[in-house]
Formats: C-alpha cells, structure tokens, sequence
C-alpha cells in the first residue's frame, strides 16, 4: 500500500469513510503510466485512467519516481477528477542525485504540437512538476514554442478549476484561460505556481465572468538552478524583446489578484478593456512596464491596486519605460505602491525608467502615499489634458513630499 492510499485511509477513518472509498485516489502506475514508457503510452494510459474515473469523480496519485514520467501531450482532463501529486511549488527546482535533471512528481515534455493538459469542469492539478529538457536556456535562437502546458477546454464547460503548487521548468506558456467566444470560464483558481515563460506569458485569462483568483505567483528565470539550467542573460533579453505579460486578463468581473512576482520580462501585468479588480501585495521586477491598466467604459473599469514594487528599467527606449501606464476609461486608485530603478547583471536594462506614471485618455486616477524613484523625466508624472489626478502624500526622487 503507498503513502498517498495509506494517508487516505487514515483520513477516511476519522471522518467515518470507508477505505474503500478512500482508495479511490489511485496511483497513475496503477493503470499503467511508468517511468519506463514511450511519452505515447503513457499519454494513452493516463487518458484512459482519467476517462474511468470522470464520471465517479476522483484523485489520480502522481507517484513520485527518479527523473519523473516522460508524455506527450494532448491529454484531457475530464470533469471532476483531480492530478496530485507530493510538491508544493519547488521555486528552484528539484534534482536527481548528480543534479542534472529535477525528479519526482514530474511530467517530462517533449511533444511540441500539443497542449499538455487541457481542463474541463471540477477538475484540480496539484503539486506537480512540469519539465521541457529540450528547451534552451542559453541560446535565444534555439527558443522552442510549445503550446502552453495547461489551457482550458475551448468545446465543453470549465467551471471550478483549482490549479495549486505547480512548477514549470522550460515553458513557452503556462496556463492559458482565454476562452474564445462566445465560450467563458468561471472560478478559475491559480495559486503558488513557478515558472519562467519563454514567451513571457506564464497565466492568461479571458472571458472568466466570476471572479477568477491568481495568489502568490513567482515567475524568475532561476527557477532551474538546482539543476544547472538557470536562463543566460541573453535568453532573458529575448524574452522581454516579445514585449508580453507575464499575467494578462480580460473581460473578467471582480478578478483577485494577490502577492504576484515576476523578473525580466517586458510587462507585469495587462488589466484589460473589460474587466476591474483588486491587485495587491506584488513586485514587478526588471521590466518596461509593470502594471498597465485599460478600461473602456465609467461604470465597471475601475481597479484598486496597493502595496507593490515596481522596478522599470528594460527597454529600447527609455522613453517608453513606465512603471505604471494608464489608458482608456476609469478609475484607477493606487495605495502605497512604490517605483525605482537600476541595473542588474541578469539581463540588459537601461537603469532607469522615464517616469512613475503616464496616464492617457480620460482615465482617472488617485495616488496616496506612492514612492516614485528612478525616473529620469523632469516630473515622476505625465498626465494627458483629459486625464485626472490626485496626488497625495506621495515622495518624490528628491525625497520631497509630491503633490498634485
């Protein structure tokens, strides 16, 4: 008996379950998926073991095993049934003994025309590590653009989906939730997952009507270093050439974003047309632009944003850095988040932004108690004449008290 049924078991005892009910959390090996396999036949045994179980609903347990399970893609994953496995987010990587390759709860990605995992309703994928060996991470013109390893289902329903503890080592794109209409997505849920996306996008969403979550997210290109692959500086500056975003969504309603980290990468954070929201407690680290913000109409567009960094500094020109870039309608209220500048040996940066805010269209916006520093534009604030501000209690680089 293993680790995951055994702990099921207990778990069913004291709640009055039976253990045969707990042990419907059954290892992928079970059905067959080993580390032995073809990536084919794994995919076709995890696929058939997901098809079993969707309509009971249940856990597939992935074992843990030396240099993990290697699988193509293209694998759905069905209503009601969840992929567990036994790491939480693993921000440096794992490792083998001689540390060339991570282990354990693993799936090692060679298939470059697939989706990994696509995701139906009440689904769940947990713990679990997602790798590309044939992905470069010192030579930008060896990039290979896989399809994102998780997407959505673009032909049944995708409501309640827990994506939790995942890493990525080697991805184009991590999740991709952006329905085409008129299909939608609904409680989506992204929370302590690691990667770094040679696209830049590592979580996209579009058309989630009810309040998507993305929590404490860290994307760094140094997350293999524990297996000798941390991303060379000029993979990096290839990755911020695409002049992408590391969290984008759109037409969402009331989206929740929480403690989100991402480094050396053109954008942050896109806030689209059609959607408002919270964004707090992040850092935008070595970035042309960290949060920009669009909105197209005055009722719903407007977004409350605090307690971040941000630090601006990578571009072709300087003129174009901006730490915080508003257009279109709304509102925009910022509590307390802070700008600077500098270099970093990590990858090619113009060491300093233009300013801490542009603001265009006829958005508004309120700033309090905001450190801008860095800039090297005469004002920290450029604002269009249909625009408004509010400045309060805000620094600036001169530690002088800004306000307008």
């Amino acid at each position: 008996m293993n680790l995951f049924r055994l702990v099921c078991i207990i778990a069913c005892i004291l709640i009055g379950t039976s253990a045969t009910e707990a042990q419907s959390g059954k290892s992928i090996q079970d059905f067959g998926v080993k580390p032995t396999n073809s990536p084919s036949i794994n995919r076709e045994r995890l696929q058939k073991a997901i098809d079993e179980m969707s309509p009971k609903g249940g856990a597939l347990y992935v074992e843990p095993v030396e240099g993990g399970y290697p699988i193509d893609g293209g694998i759905i994953l069905r209503r009601n049934v969840s992929l567990i496995g036994v790491h939480g987010p693993t921000g440096r990587g794992t490792a083998v003994a001689d540390r060339t390759k991570p282990t354990g709860s693993l799936f090692v990605i060679t298939d470059r025309e697939h989706p990994l995992l696509t995701v139906e309703s009440a689904t769940q994928v947990r713990g679990i590590q997602f790798y590309y060996p044939e992905q470069t991470f010192d030579n930008p013109d060896r990039i290979i653009p896989y399809p994102a390893t998780i997407q959505m289902s673009q032909t049944n329903p995708v409501q309640g989906v827990t994506l939790s503890c995942l890493t990525f080592y080697g991805e184009y794109m991590a999740m991709d939730f952006r329905a085409k209409a008129p299909q939608i997505c609904e409680q989506i849920l992204f929370e302590h997952c690691y990667g770094y996306p040679l696209s830049g996008q590592f979580i996209a969403i579009d058309r989630c009507y009810d309040i998507p979550r993305i929590l404490h997210c860290h994307v760094n290109p140094a997350n293999m270093r524990e297996f000798g692959r941390s991303f060379h500086r000029q993979v990096v500056d290839a990755v911020v050439a695409k002049k992408t975003y590391t969290y984008s969504i759109d037409h969402t309603d009331n989206a929740q974003l929480m403690d989100l980290f991402t480094f050396g990468v053109y954008g942050g954070i896109l806030l689209g047309n059609e959607t408002y929201g919270q964004l707090t407690n992040f850092n935008f680290d070595c970035v042309g632009i960290g949060i920009h913000k669009l909105g197209s109409n005055w009722i719903n567009r407007n977004w409350q944003i605090a307690q971040g960094s941000i630090i601006a500094n990578v571009g072709e020109r300087l003129e174009d850095i901006h730490p915080i870039l508003i257009e279109g309608k709304g509102h925009t209220a910022l509590t307390n988040v802070e700008a600077f500048s500098g270099g970093n040996s990590a990858l090619t940066t113009l060491g300093a932004s233009w300013d801490y805010i542009t603001i265009r269209d006829e958005a508004t916006v309120t700033m309090t108690g905001c450190r801008m520093q860095g800039y090297k534009a005469d004002s920290p604030i450029h604002v269009s004449p249909t625009a408004t501000l509010r400045a309060v209690a805000c620094i600036d680089r001169d530690n002088k008290f800004f306000e307008k």
